[in-house]
């Protein structure tokens, strides 16, 4: 029996799939166990007002940050040829940086009309974070795609770390100061973009003679021949970014209290197993997925994938949100207890988009990019329309609405998904049934851990 798991395992780990997810998950576990280890002291350096600008400012930048390259970076791991690729950078450099100017221009001339629009005024002085931001984030973006696509996980994986603990000292220090909640956005600018120098090494180490072959006319027949990307893509990122940030701006403007500065909070602990694994299996399926369409075996691969999601991430991500509303108190503070409670309602939410975002690609790999599109202005729709709903009939229950109309958007995004796969409904129930057993252990694990926290405090 041992000498059979052995060979398993020796078997599993020979595939390269397997050692670049493993590469990319190792560098990403560390930055995010860095991350989560410090949050207890970034909790108690800063309120929940702090972390309510920090949400402010983050669902801004998500939203713009989604059309800053017009969508081109995305196609540079599946470009038919190098050639391409190159214009698919220089294109994408200059479109992010147009943007930012223009960004810049825009705070600089009417930060007092964006402060009423958004109903924000506390976040007027941190406006200026946002072209810096957005122009960092997308440099980065574009070089993570170009080494994705070289399968330079290795070099990814460095930049996450570097990014997680320039983030946090960077938090840290200033937090100390008393610099808050400047502290916090300076730490989210490097956790974006920490990194671009080596990625843009290797980019000029690898390509540079390769960028005097790019002119005006080459720039504009690789626009065309990718036209989809901004037609379609641009538009689905902006709607997709919309429907996550755009409810989180409407939170802050209508909720009591600070209820956007919990919900910061616990959507940073619950997007951890997303960012370490999902993260990880996304760009090496986007790198694989192409080919594995061209062979016709891309059900095939999908499956494998998806049943490997649900093995390893979903217990974790069930067994925290039995925990959270007894165990953050106790590590994050008695003011944070309120984001313990929001994490149990996100949990469903969380479970689906761990499953489908590491495959979203797959409507890109096939060319599905009006149907991506329509899914995205719907899930955008579904959100605010329940954020506007729970505003009206109860708004305590603001926050609550907007993970229910969250869970009921990835629901519909895993079923699409499935359908471009051409997975049947038995292959995708088969890979929950094998899982069963994990999941249930993790269950029974998380309510053993919530009973013993109870008993062993209030007795």
């Amino acid at each position: 029996m041992k000498s059979i798991i052995t060979k398993y395992f020796k078997n599993l780990f020979k595939t390269k799939f397997i050692q670049h997810v493993m590469l990319l998950t190792g560098g990403t576990a560390i930055a995010q166990m860095l991350m989560i280890l410090a949050l207890p002291l970034l909790t108690r350096l800063y309120t929940p007002t702090d972390y309510s600008i920090l949400a402010i400012y983050a669902s801004i930048l998500g939203v713009i940050s989604a059309i800053a390259c017009m969508r081109l970076e995305i196609a540079i791991p599946i470009a038919d040829n190098e050639g391409d690729v190159i214009n698919l950078l220089i294109l994408s450099f200059i479109s992010v940086t147009i943007l930012s100017i223009l960004g810049a221009l825009i705070v600089f001339l009417f930060s007092t009309e964006i402060t009423i629009l958004i109903e924000q005024p506390k976040i007027k002085p941190y406006l200026w974070f946002l072209p810096i931001g957005l122009w960092l984030s997308g440099i980065y973006s574009v070089l993570q795609f170009w080494a994705t696509r070289k399968e330079k996980f290795p070099i990814i994986a460095k930049t996450r770390i570097t990014q997680a603990c320039g983030s946090i000292s960077s938090q840290i220090g200033f937090g100390i100061a008393g610099l808050a909640p400047v502290g916090l956005l300076i730490g989210q600018l490097i956790n974006s973009s920490a990194g671009i120098t080596l990625l843009m090494r290797e980019l000029i180490k690898y390509k540079a003679q390769s960028f005097k072959s790019v002119n005006y006319h080459s720039l504009i027949n690789t626009l065309r021949k990718y036209k989809q990307y901004p037609q379609y893509s641009m538009i689905e990122a902006l709607c997709n970014n919309a429907g996550i940030q755009v409810p989180i701006l409407m939170i802050a403007a209508l909720a009591i209290g600070p209820e956007v500065g919990f919900l910061a909070l616990a959507t940073r602990i619950m997007a951890a197993p997303l960012q370490l694994l999902g993260g990880a299996i996304r760009q090496v399926y986007l790198s694989k997925a192409p080919s594995e369409f061209r062979q016709g075996t891309l059900a095939i691969f999908t499956t494998r994938v998806l049943t490997g999601l649900v093995k390893t991430g979903v217990g974790p991500i069930v067994f925290v949100g039995i925990i959270a509303p007894i165990i953050f108190p106790l590590v994050f503070g008695e003011q944070w207890q309120r984001a313990g409670e929001i994490v149990r309602w996100m949990t469903p939410w969380f479970v689906l988009q761990f499953l489908a975002s590491p495959l979203s690609m797959a409507l890109h790999v096939a060319n599905h990019q009006q149907s991506a599109l329509l899914l995205q202005i719907l899930g955008l729709a579904i959100r605010v329309a329940s954020v506007l709903f729970a505003f009206r009939i109860s708004p305590i229950y603001i926050v609550e609405a907007y993970a229910l109309s969250s869970f009921a958007f990835y629901a519909i995004y895993l079923y699409l998904i499935i359908k471009t796969c051409s997975l049947s409904l038995e292959q995708f129930l088969s890979t929950f049934t094998s899982s069963l057993k994990v999941i249930f252990l993790w269950i029974i694990f998380g309510a053993v851990i919530s009973f013993g926290i109870r008993y062993f405090t209030f007795n």
